[in-house]
């Protein structure tokens, strides 16, 4: 198809960058016209089980004393709330007090993945493509592993997978950013200039919106960057809150000549909503009458995203392209549940609107891009690969104590393609990038297996704690057919999790479990059949047994997915360590689960395949890739 034409070649661009207008020695341009190529670069809002096989038995999830290894300690302080953005510390007791795990340091060297991106200590909360580089900016804590002091840290990479740690690109140095430099977006105009606007906190805690930009876009790592003179740009408007103004989006190009628009997260009330606003230069903003959308009942929207996908095509689209055969997305990352939701709808320019396409499945009350513990994600468009790629931030779910005596907390997600569902035309499809494939050791182990009710059969790999598994399963066709009814209103969440037997479920596989399934997180379908005879699938993580620690998240995240006639029902998981990423029909529907085993870690973890279904025979096929480890270090600057 087409692709939106462009006049800048990120690959072979000279462009040397002097000083924008307004500040010394200026010598931009005036006016910059605008058609084009953005690419957008997201830096993240600072957010960024169980089952026993062979019995109908709940798991016993009863609170019990604390234990010679467990000690009570005082309740965490909240950090985050007081600046007007979301809660950053993980809270699972309540109370005064929290039971504290002694957490070997074997058990917490285990937790640190080996091919997701990480820095290499301290707290964490995405990507731009320029002259060869992927460009990650990211929301670090330099001095600690819990959230503050939120600092933009810098990393390149040529494949999305290896990465290399650069200098910070941004620090909290000026009153307009003093509190924090929080989550930003790049616009690259035709001209090969780079417009990043972010949020910053004010020494009041106001929260208002900053352009920068990088000092010479000659240099391939953009490793300095300069902060606009006459920042802030944008403050928030009249009847919106001081703490509740952030996240600007990457700009697109409006309907009128030289108009870039752009969108920013807020509230009013209970009522989430999308700003907008219009600018020629980057420097002035005007705000648009209206909204593009708002969604009453959800709250603050933080992290805003918006970009079109092809309805015709399997290729990404540039964030301007409003051509034939488009959808807009529109999504919301929720301060009150922190929950990612998107929509699929028709967007209006002239009118500044966007409508979705079912008004019951908007944003905020619909599909989550992920169902487990996934927040503050963005997209950028990819020009080398003509793709739109998604990053999220993975937070923790353990104690802060823990978070600190191993010295690291928050992973990003492996980075996911998205492209539009033209089997359902109501779903996302998000795949982990095909890069992720260069670290698969070798062919893979291959087998079918011969699933009774209430079986479970170990699988023999390499290595149970870091690998990559494609699995299908096919249900019995003349028990699925010639069952009438069952557990209408399945719910993944208050299922009772993969120790809830049903005539047609659970089945799937137990990642991280150790030998005697004392500790196991199953990812698994589960099929219901309604009164009208239609069966539902579910796709379900269950954590509940993930681990014998106390004072870590242990829940069934899941949702119903999508399973078309001729479909098996498929799915595919990225192990790495306390990292499970779960994809479902192609990516329909997605888990990202986090865990702290205390027994199934160093050399003890297992997998297997199950099916603790009561009355169906399930038949699955396996395929199983070791994967090696990313090369993730500093940057060898002093080699330039």
């Amino acid at each position: 198809m087409a692709i939106h034409p462009s006049s800048y070649d990120p690959e072979t661009s000279t462009t040397h960058y002097t000083f924008l207008p307004g500040q010394p020695d200026s010598g931009h341009r005036k006016s910059i016209k605008v058609v084009s190529v953005i690419l957008l670069s997201s830096f993240f809002l600072l957010y960024l089980a169980t089952f026993v096989i062979l019995n109908n038995q709940s798991p016993n999830l009863q609170n019990k004393s604390p234990s010679a290894s467990e000690t009570l300690t005082p309740a965490t302080p909240s950090r985050g709330v007081s600046q007007g953005v979301s809660e950053k510390t993980f809270k699972d007791v309540s109370g005064t007090s929290q039971v504290s795990y002694a957490w070997s340091n074997a058990m917490l060297n285990w937790q640190r993945t080996a091919y997701h991106f990480q820095p290499q200590k301290n707290w964490m909360n995405g990507p731009l493509y320029h002259k060869g580089w992927y460009h990650l900016f990211y929301q670090y804590n330099p001095d600690s592993a819990i959230w503050g002091n939120i600092t933009w840290g810098h990393a390149v990479s040529t494949d999305l997978i290896h990465w290399l740690y650069l200098p910070f690109a941004m620090v909290p140095d000026q009153w307009y950013d003093i509190n924090g430099v929080w989550t930003g977006s790049a616009t690259i105009l035709p001209d090969g200039l780079i417009m990043m606007l972010y949020t910053g906190d004010t020494d009041d805690y106001v929260q208002v919106q900053n352009l920068a930009y990088p000092a010479n876009l000659s240099d391939p790592l953009l490793l300095d960057w300069v902060k606009y003179q006459g920042n802030p740009v944008l403050v928030p408007p009249p009847g919106i809150g001081v703490k509740d103004f952030r996240d600007p989006t990457t700009a697109w190009t409006g309907p009128q000549n030289g108009q870039w628009l752009l969108t920013i997260g807020s509230k009013v009330g209970k009522t989430g909503l999308a700003l907008v606003y219009e600018t020629s230069n980057f420097t002035s903003f005007k705000l648009l009458d209206g909204v593009l959308h708002a969604v009453p009942g959800t709250g603050m929207w933080e992290c805003v995203d918006f970009y079109p996908v092809s309805t015709l095509e399997a290729n990404g689209l540039d964030t301007s392209y409003n051509g034939p055969g488009t959808k807009h997305v529109l999504k919301a990352s929720l301060d009150d549940n922190k929950q990612d939701h998107y929509a699929i709808g028709t967007y209006d320019p002239v009118k500044n609107k966007w409508t979705p396409d079912n008004p019951d499945m908007d944003c905020g009350i619909g599909l989550r891009l992920d169902y487990g513990r996934y927040y503050a994600s963005k997209t950028f468009y990819d020009p080398k690969k003509q793709r739109r790629v998604l990053w999220g931030w993975i937070a923790e779910t353990d104690s802060e104590s823990a978070d600190l005596q191993k010295g690291w907390a928050s992973v990003q997600s492996i980075p996911r393609t998205v492209l539009f569902d033209k089997k359902t035309g109501t779903h996302l499809l998000q795949w982990p990038v095909a890069e992720i494939e260069s670290l698969r050791a070798g062919d893979p182990k291959v087998k079918e297996v011969n699933l009774q009710p209430g079986s479970i059969e170990l699988l023999h790999v390499d290595s149970a704690a870091q690998f990559d598994i494609e699995a299908s399963f096919e249900v019995d066709k003349v028990t699925l057919e010639g069952i009438i009814e069952a557990d209408v209103g399945y719910n993944c969440s208050t299922s009772g999790g993969a120790a809830s037997r049903g005539i047609l479920g659970p089945f799937g596989v137990v990642v991280i479990a150790d030998q005697t399934l004392s500790e196991l997180t199953p990812v698994y379908f589960y099929i219901s059949r309604g009164a009208d005879g239609r069966a539902e699938a579910h796709f379900c993580a269950d954590q509940t047994r993930s681990s014998e620690a106390p004072g870590v998240a242990k829940q069934v995240y899941g949702s119903s997915v999508p399973v078309l006639d001729g479909e098996k029902h498929r799915m595919r998981l990225l192990v790495d360590h306390s990292i499970v990423e779960s994809f479902a029909q192609g990516g329909r529907t997605v888990i990202t689960s986090r865990i702290y085993p205390t027994k199934a870690v160093n050399g003890a973890a297992r997998l297997f395949v199950f099916n603790n279904a009561t009355g169906a025979i399930v038949t699955a096929s396996l395929k199983i890739w070791s994967l090696e480890s990313a090369d993730i270090r500093s940057f060898p600057l002093q080699k330039l």
